[in-house]
């Protein structure tokens, strides 16, 4: 069955179940698809009919949801793009993808005066047409857009419902990340595929301990999905356990490495519970390989291991020079199958070199080193100046191309800082071309400043070191090594 199909099934046979909770919001599974076929009857009737993208601004409202439906419905794929953005970030992204602009408040405006017609006929969606379009970090200070069609995100469901055997009608799943980073793909699309309830935690929850953990305790939580990162945070509590969550029965992980003592805490709390580890980069939709972490694993595997590839698909190592690695031995992970994208919207050069044919199937370069042993697969990092930080994937690159558009820098240089072999935060070493008489204090604060008119929180270097120059290597290039041992 279409996936959307299968969304609007559930507001005949389970009507009034609450598709989304967010704050005192409640969405029901009627009301979503009569608002989205309103919105798209709207769009039909005042959007061409090119099916280009349609951005979406706004943060965790139900209107998104009813955006992405309605989007589709009227034949276009749809961009989420967190409120949170600045506003120059949105612009950019908006010119790249030639997209319509649409808001939560305008959508929100719309509706209300919208009578859908009884004969209303969604646009049919091609199994090959864009679903949606998530837009990641570029590494030239230029965001690119990571084009996501109907079959790679029916490929990705098809594999996760069979895997996770998640109960109709039944669960409660964690909406942690925001609907622009694409571990929301993975709580929204199995939530509403399984007419499940999807719940989502308002930013102010995110950073009030207290406000946290009431909304968890009013939940009823049955399958937590996040980065390990807001798991360890909530661990930190030791009231995070299974009297907090007693219906919990599943802790999911993707989007960046999961650190055994989380998954030892977590199955020590929630001794009834479930831990799933996944691996998988946007340009594979989501997730590619998946393992239930166990005791057993942990005392067998440091770093634990990624998983096994999902049906269908390949994940091999390859050496630099493209072929497969010897076995147990370190290389590139190469992603083959139905899960690929197509490629990066309207930047067809850029694509050209991400993905290519490998044996009759679409396969992309992931940029990530790892490794095979004992059938399993295992991620040892980033070859290039890409990192995961929180579970958000930066390119070092775009935040250094973005110092270096504000007026007063000479030169900048960004570094990840471990702590205890874990990334804690961005240092951002920078020349100015005028220092004057201010403090660091001060030109530190006036260039968070700056920097964030320009690019999200979560890639805004927490500490500024300002110097008169950069060390070398003997070819000229900065010594970024040299500048990493300042740190230690």
């Amino acid at each position: 069955m279409h996936l959307l199909e299968r969304i609007d099934s559930w507001s005949v046979t389970r009507p009034e179940r609450a598709a989304h909770i967010s704050g005192d919001a409640v969405l029901t599974y009627q009301q979503l698809t009569s608002q989205s076929n309103q919105l798209a009857h709207y769009l039909l009737n005042n959007l061409p009919h090119d099916r280009a993208p349609i951005a979406l601004v706004g943060h965790k409202q139900s209107e998104m949801l009813i955006g992405f439906l309605g989007c589709l419905k009227a034949g276009h794929s749809y961009i989420p793009l967190d409120a949170s953005l600045p506003a120059q970030r949105i612009e950019a992204i908006v010119q790249t993808a030639n997209a319509t602009l649409l808001t939560v408040d305008e959508l929100k405006a719309i509706l209300p005066g919208v009578k859908l017609p009884e004969n209303f006929t969604a646009c049919p969606l091609e199994p090959d047409d864009a679903w949606y379009i998530i837009f990641t970090s570029g590494s030239t200070g230029t965001p690119k857009g990571v084009t996501i069609t109907r079959h790679n995100l029916e490929n990705f469901i098809e594999w996760i419902l069979a895997e996770q055997k998640f109960e109709e009608a039944q669960e409660i799943f964690l909406n942690q990340a925001p609907f622009s980073f694409d571990l929301s793909v993975m709580d929204l699309y199995s939530s509403l595929a399984t007419g499940g309830t999807l719940f989502s935690l308002e930013k102010e929850e995110m950073v009030e301990p207290k406000k946290l953990y009431a909304a968890l305790a009013k939940s009823q939580l049955t399958v937590w999905v996040s980065t390990p990162s807001f798991a360890r945070l909530c661990l930190m509590d030791p009231h995070f356990n299974e009297s907090l969550l007693p219906q919990v029965r599943k802790f999911w992980f993707c989007g960046e490495t999961l650190a055994p003592e989380i998954a030892a805490l977590l199955l020590e709390r929630f001794p009834k519970a479930e831990v799933w580890n996944t691996y998988g980069p946007t340009e594979a939709t989501v997730a590619t390989t998946s393992i239930q972490i166990t005791n057993e694993v942990i005392e067998k595997y440091r770093p634990l291991p990624v998983g096994r590839a999902k049906p269908g698909t390949r994940v091999e190592i390859h050496t630099p020079e493209g072929k497969p690695a010897p076995g147990g031995e370190r290389g590139e992970m190469i992603i083959a199958g139905e899960n690929v994208s197509v490629g990066y919207f309207n930047q067809a050069e850029l694509s050209s070199k991400a993905f290519f044919q490998m044996d009759g199937q679409r396969a992309y370069h992931t940029g990530d080193w790892g490794h095979i042993r004992d059938g399993l697969i295992f991620f040892d990092g980033r070859m290039d100046f890409q990192i995961k930080l929180n579970g958000y994937r930066i390119e070092i690159g775009d935040i250094e191309a973005n110092l270096h558009a504000l007026p007063n820098v000479r030169d900048a240089v960004v570094l990840l800082t471990l702590k205890n072999e874990r990334a804690d935060y961005l240092t951002a070493f920078v020349i100015l071309k005028d220092p004057g008489a201010q403090t660091d204090f001060e030109l530190m604060r006036a260039m968070k400043k700056q920097l964030g008119e320009r690019l999200p929180e979560y890639m805004l270097p927490r500490k500024f070191i300002f110097l008169s120059g950069f060390p070398t290597t003997p070819n000229g290039k900065v010594d970024r090594k040299k500048l990493a041992e300042t740190l230690a």
